[in-house]
């Protein structure tokens, strides 16, 4: 077994763990995607909000079975070179870099819940003011969310609940399932509206990067990751009535929840959740991602997947280029015009590919980590492991199908080649010899 020698204050409970889990759950993707989903589906989104936690379940069983045996250091990095290949690791970091696209959504969406405020501006324009000033306040070394994360988290979920009691009371519940308006296209709008969300739903899986802090990670992640994705999607749900079934559907597919917040709240309820609900979630979003995203290309590029020029550290300790290679993806996606659920959907079919791999690497415990599968309290026999490996990898391979329908032949082609660019990369710079990635994980 190979032990890292980096040790990291292990201090999380399974509190703190669920903080950080239901904090990135909550957030961009409720207020970006809703409208998408309502466009796609019509009033039955509440449904498809419950669908896509079960598809997201399903596809977080590998992490859950996973971390309930060792401690992860380097969290889903880990994952794919310890139980999959030392090869791919390279291949992980390209794909979760690629997902970075998710940063020109969440731009755009807090430029349309300010324009719903103020009325006024040019939605590019603002979404590139947003985007450029994030970048350079991480360019400086400048985290200032971070410090006060539960505070934003707590006045998200006020928001949320506020917008939801308000309007509960409003839903025009006989109109929700009214023809022409439930189900508008028909099962398969549902399911790829389900798929679409499992962007919203989703994000439990984070926590495995904080095994190497947790107090416990074997026992609390998984729970975490299961009892977060369950609460968030009920909530979500009841709040998609409200979203759906107060005003017509013209007036709220492919919108943001400004009109219905409009027509449910007393005006300083109005603001409080266009401030404190909408912009902390897309701006925390947009903070903590351009903040995160580069450690792991920082970890490929000491193990030797990247030039080590490439993780040259300004004066203020940050990655500058690839602070600079986030804020490009950012901002082309933003000039190109594209739409925030087109967004999500090339997210989502990106992100699957290193999915597909994760939910692989679960088959190979009994083999790699033999011991400390078979001590875990989440062990089961083969059979057991298979059928949840199955069922993983076929929800992968629906989610990307649903999300895929619809798109323009040249994105599929893309993703496609993008995957196998990265592959082709991965084996290359291995070959090379100038890889020397160590695995970081230990019993816990």
């Amino acid at each position: 077994m190979s032990n890292s020698e980096h040790q990291l204050k292990q201090v999380l409970g399974f509190w703190d763990l669920m903080a950080a889990s239901v904090g990135q759950i909550i957030g961009a993707g409720i207020m970006s995607l809703t409208g998408a989903a309502i466009a796609m589906t019509g009033k039955s989104v509440p449904i498809a909000f419950i669908i896509s936690a079960f598809l997201t379940i399903f596809r977080a069983v590998p992490y859950v079975f996973i971390n309930s045996t060792i401690r992860l250091n380097g969290g889903a990095y880990t994952i794919v070179q310890l139980l999959v290949s030392k090869k791919l690791g390279g291949f992980y970091t390209i794909i979760a870099t690629l997902g970075q696209l998710s940063l020109a959504m969440y731009a755009l969406s807090a430029a349309d819940y300010l324009m719903g405020l103020i009325g006024m501006g040019n939605r590019m324009i603002i979404a590139i003011i947003i985007l450029t000033l994030f970048y350079v306040l991480n360019l400086f070394g400048v985290d200032k969310f971070a410090a006060i994360q539960n505070i934003i988290v707590a006045a998200l979920v006020i928001a949320l609940i506020v917008f939801t009691l308000f309007g509960i009371g409003k839903v025009d519940w006989a109109g929700m399932t009214r023809e022409g308006e439930w189900m508008t296209d028909g099962i398969m709008g549902l399911l790829q509206a389900s798929s679409l969300l499992t962007f919203a739903t989703g994000g439990a899986t984070i926590v495995a990067n904080l095994a190497g802090e947790a107090k416990n990670p074997t026992r609390d992640i998984p729970l975490v990751i299961i009892v977060s994705t369950v609460a968030v999607a009920i909530l979500y749900a009841v709040m998609a009535c409200v979203a759906a079934g107060v005003l017509p559907l013209e007036q709220t597919a492919g919108q943001s929840l400004v009109n219905t917040a409009r027509a449910i709240l007393p005006y300083p309820l109005f603001v409080f959740f266009i401030l404190a609900g909408a912009e902390c979630a897309l701006a925390s979003t947009l903070n903590s991602q351009l903040a995160s995203s580069t450690k792991p290309l920082l970890q490929a590029t000491w193990d030797g997947w990247f030039p080590a020029s490439w993780g040259k550290l300004s004066k203020w300790k940050t990655p500058t280029l690839f602070l600079t290679v986030l804020y490009v993806i950012g901002m082309v996606t933003i000039i190109t015009g594209m739409n925030i659920d087109a967004i999500g959907s090339l997210v989502i079919l990106i992100g699957c590919f290193n999915e597909f791999v994760v939910a692989y690497g679960m088959l190979n415990m009994e083999k790699v980590i033999p011991e400390e599968w078979n001590s875990s309290t989440f062990h089961q026999p083969r059979s057991v492991v298979m059928f949840f490996f199955i069922l993983a990898e076929i929800c992968n391979v629906l989610n990307f199908w649903l999300n895929a329908r619809g798109q323009a032949t040249w994105v599929i082609i893309g993703n496609i080649v993008m995957a196998v660019v990265a592959v082709a990369y991965s084996f290359w710079r291995y070959n090379s010899g100038k890889v020397n990635a160590e695995i970081h994980y230990e019993k816990a």
